[in-house]
């Protein structure tokens, strides 16, 4: 990329900016001046036609035509103003420079139709009689609400253009002087403020190569505190810089590993180095580990015990021990022996590694395996309670076994669709795969309508109601069989909790491109410090009572992700004693 020095940066900028007030400012009057001269041409002829007015009165009102016609040209001859006299209907009656009974008819004239229309008309044209450009102005002559003639006054507008041109000729051999004045000035600016950043550069490249020479002190104020801001660097580096160079040797195995925990130990077992992420892991703090024994700084007897088999061994070894503190955390030693020079030992070095996650997510794949039956028990419990009614007799009655096989087959396919879903978010969520799954737009109605159907029987089974309020236009691109399982995972969730005889409402509406879905029940509610981990896997709030109703916590882990894989979330307002509100909340395209 094309560089430029500062002086050609700050100079084009400081010329063009002056260019181009100059220009605006050119542009700005060469539109003004026009309009001020012909305002004030339109105002005097405005004067002349109220003048005129009173002296053809008489005649116009006596319809004397001759006598009209000799006062027009008499006044028209002694003020330099072309008068003109029309009739409404356009014909010219008088005409101070030109017989009126060979002139056509004025009727078409933009200045008589304005003045007929509006009171008043005004137009810059050429004349069609005398083919030059003139300036008319008409006003309509009335006496007792009833138009009598229309005055038109003009004048030639070719002496107006000449002193314009005049004036614009000034103008620009103004702006030339000016611009040229700027240009001159912009560029002494320019280089005294630039040069002493100029000298600065080359102090600083200076720098880089190791020599440290004072900058000059230039007279700006704002430079010159940048100038002593440079000195003032250029001593702390030179200082910084012998520091850094005696302790490179001391410090660079540490920084080969930093990512990890590491702590070096002599065969007294005493800490010769510790970094920063190892005392993190081990709790304590870094200026006052190195010197003292672990035994000393580290209160961990699985820790200690480690470090000494290594110096007591010369193999290698490794293990994984837990350090308590806020949290319980696993790490994974590994260590080896240190030789000097001689080949002899003298020390250790232990490599700490944090497993916690990894240890974590193993136990969540061991609950996950314990407690997957949860989300499986709500289709299979609907698919033996329809064939149930059916052994029962209902298969004799053609539609309710054709609508009770539907939905049996329905709860099949949902089952499948739990199935391979948890099994996606579990590996998801140890970050294994990427999910692949098929998003169409589709209307939100029907789907809720299914979660309304599906949820019928667990509904009465506590006598209470699921009402819907969706209006049938609301889409979005959704995965459908994933939609309908987050919100009947909802809709299951506000059954179990909520009292019998009282209303569950499933509520959809669409504003500021996002769609909000809500599940209201008035059950027992969540306390708040619960709301932050109610959306964890596994997570319950009270354990008795969840493994009474066959929950395990993972419901509302599975509408979580299936609201984020649509490009959403969900949220939770909620009271003790209150009942509960899931929203989903979809973007709208």
């Amino acid at each position: 990329m094309f560089k430029k020095s500062l002086l050609w940066q700050l100079y084009p900028a400081y010329l063009s900016i002056t260019v181009a007030a100059l220009f605006i400012i050119t542009l700005y009057l060469s539109r003004l001046l026009p309009e001020f001269y012909y305002d004030q041409v339109v105002d005097n002829l405005r004067a002349r036609a109220y003048l005129i007015e009173q002296q053809i009165l008489p005649d116009l009102k006596a319809k004397n035509v001759q006598s009209l016609n000799d006062v027009v040209r008499k006044l028209g001859k002694s003020s330099s103003t072309r008068i003109t006299i029309i009739l409404p209907d356009g014909r010219v009656i008088a005409e101070s420079d030109e017989n009126p009974a060979e002139m056509e008819n004025h009727g078409n004239r933009p200045e008589f139709r304005k003045a007929i229309e509006k009171g008043i008309g005004r137009s810059l044209r050429p004349s069609d009689t005398l083919g030059t450009s003139m300036m008319y102005l008409a006003l309509p002559l009335e006496e007792q609400g009833q138009m009598l003639a229309v005055i038109r006054t003009s004048i030639p507008v070719t002496a107006i253009e000449e002193n314009l041109k005049h004036i614009y000729h000034r103008i620009v051999l103004s702006v030339v002087i000016v611009a040229i004045c700027a240009a001159g000035i912009s560029l002494v600016i320019s280089r005294k403020i630039s040069r002493p950043i100029e000298q600065m550069k080359e102090t600083a490249q200076r720098f880089a190569s190791g020599r440290f020479d004072r900058v000059p002190i230039p007279k700006q104020v704002e430079l010159a505190e940048l100038a002593q801001a440079l000195n003032e660097m250029a001593r702390q580096l030179r200082d910084r810089i012998n520091t850094i160079t005696r302790q490179r040797n001391e410090v660079e195995a540490i920084l080969s590993s930093m990512a990890e925990g590491v702590v070096a130990v002599d065969v007294n077992n005493r800490i010769v180095s510790i970094n920063r992420a190892a005392a993190k892991f081990l709790n304590i703090d870094l200026t006052e580990a190195k010197g003292r024994t672990v035994e000393d700084i580290v209160h961990n007897t699985e820790f200690q015990a480690f470090i000494q088999g290594i110096l007591n061994d010369e193999n290698s070894c490794q293990t994984e021990v837990v350090l308590p503190g806020r949290k319980d955390r696993i790490v994974g030693l590994n260590g080896t022996t240190l030789t000097d020079s001689n080949g002899d030992k003298s020390g250790a070095v232990i490599v700490i590694s944090d497993m916690t996650r990894m240890r974590r997510l193993e136990d969540v794949r061991r609950d996950f395996v314990a407690n997957v039956s949860h989300e499986l028990r709500t289709p299979i419990t609907s698919i033996k309670g329809f064939a149930e009614t059916l052994l029962e007799g209902a298969f004799k009655e053609p539609e309710k076994a054709e609508r009770f096989l539907q939905i049996i087959a329905k709860h099949a396919d949902r089952l499948n669709a739990i199935v391979e879903d948890l099994l996606s978010l579990s590996s998801l969520e140890e970050g294994r795969q990427t999910r692949k799954i098929t998003f169409e737009k589709a209307s939100i109605r029907p789907v809720l309508d299914s979660v309304v159907s599906m949820s019928t029987i667990k509904a009465e089974e506590k006598d209470i109601t699921v009402e819907l309020d969706c209006a049938e236009d609301i889409e979005a691109r959704i995965n459908t069989v994933l939609l309908e399982q987050a919100i009947l995972n909802l809709v299951d969730n506000a059954i179990k909790y909520s009292e019998s005889k009282s209303t569950i409402r499933i509520e959809a509406h669409q504003s500021d491109d996002m769609i909000r879905i809500a599940v209201r029940d008035s059950g027992c509610g969540i306390a708040k410090k619960h709301q932050n981990r109610i959306f964890e896997r596994f997570y319950v709030v009270d354990k008795s009572r969840s493994r009474k109703l066959g929950g395990t916590g993972l419901g509302l882990a599975i509408v979580k992700h299936i609201a984020e894989v649509h490009g959403g979330h969900v949220t939770l307002e909620s009271s003790p004693g209150q009942g509960c509100t899931f929203t989903v909340h979809l973007p709208a395209e």
